[in-house]
């Protein structure tokens, strides 16, 4: 065997240890939601079963499956609305005055631990009787999506070559309609990808939701919690919600990957 095959042996060897890492748990949560729930926690595990859809039946007889989803939408849709209306101006601005504290504050804000924002924003939000609402929802997690737009549509508002933007300029152009009919459409990549990640980050956050919301704010992460109790945890409804909770996020990120590559290449001129 010669060098070259031993290392292509090997490469594929890797990818198939991280495919392996990344896709065992997902495969082990959807297999368990086929199962009953004594038999998701049978040591050793069973790898060959009779699938049912009985905590499937369960979830959408038992459960408002349904308006969970819904508030789950409602959240991460409308966190990401805002985020864009806030951030993608704020991106452009970043960009062209070349002035990075705000993007450097709003990172700050991002890595600070949630629990940091929770007992302030309860009292807040009780005070002025926001608790159980969407307002009070989709305000905490625009904290989540703000950032993460902001710093992506950085990258897409840095690659437009600046000469096609002062060329508007010079033709008379106001720097609002210039943003407007120039930069928004050469950045459009770059807002469906920020657009993607921001509302997959906030359908999957779990602490505000926990806190903030009530019965009919309750988002589906949260609704999966209560399939965990202190003596016992039904780890086949569990599994089930999970599998459906997992189902919006992986779509969104398949389709997203055609737009990343168009990203990387968009807005470029030849010179």
């Amino acid at each position: 065997m010669t060098l070259r095959a031993v290392r292509a042996a090997w490469l594929y060897v890797q990818y198939a240890t991280v495919c392996v890492i990344i896709l065992a748990p997902i495969a082990w949560t959807v297999l368990s939601s086929f199962k009953p729930s004594a038999a998701v926690t049978a040591y050793p595990p069973a790898l060959v079963f009779s699938p049912t859809v009985a905590n499937y039946a369960r979830l959408f007889t038992t459960v408002p499956l349904l308006r969970y989803g819904l508030n789950s939408v409602v959240i991460a849709g409308g966190s990401t609305l805002l985020g864009l209306a806030l951030a993608v101006p704020a991106a452009f601005a970043v960009s062209w005055y070349q002035i990075l504290w705000p993007a450097s504050l709003a990172l700050v804000a991002r890595m600070a631990p949630g629990a940091l924002f929770l007992l302030p924003w309860y009292v807040l939000f009780t005070r002025i009787h926001l608790i159980n609402t969407y307002t009070a929802l989709i305000l905490t997690h625009a904290v989540i999506t703000m950032p993460v737009i902001l710093w992506t549509m950085i990258s897409f508002f840095d690659a437009i070559p600046r000469d096609v933007l002062e060329s508007s300029l010079v033709d008379g152009s106001t720097l609002g309609r210039t943003i407007a009919v120039i930069a928004l459409p050469l950045a459009a990549p770059g807002i469906v990808v920020a657009t993607v990640l921001s509302f997959i980050l906030s359908w999957n956050y779990f602490l505000f939701a926990l806190v903030l919301s009530g019965i009919n704010t309750t988002p589906l992460t949260v609704a999966a919690f209560q399939f965990v109790g202190e003596g016992v945890t039904d780890w086949g409804m569990l599994m089930g919600t999970a599998t459906l909770l997992a189902l919006p996020p992986l779509a969104l990120a398949f389709l997203v990957q055609q737009w990343l590559v168009h990203g990387l290449t968009f807005g470029a001129v030849k010179g």
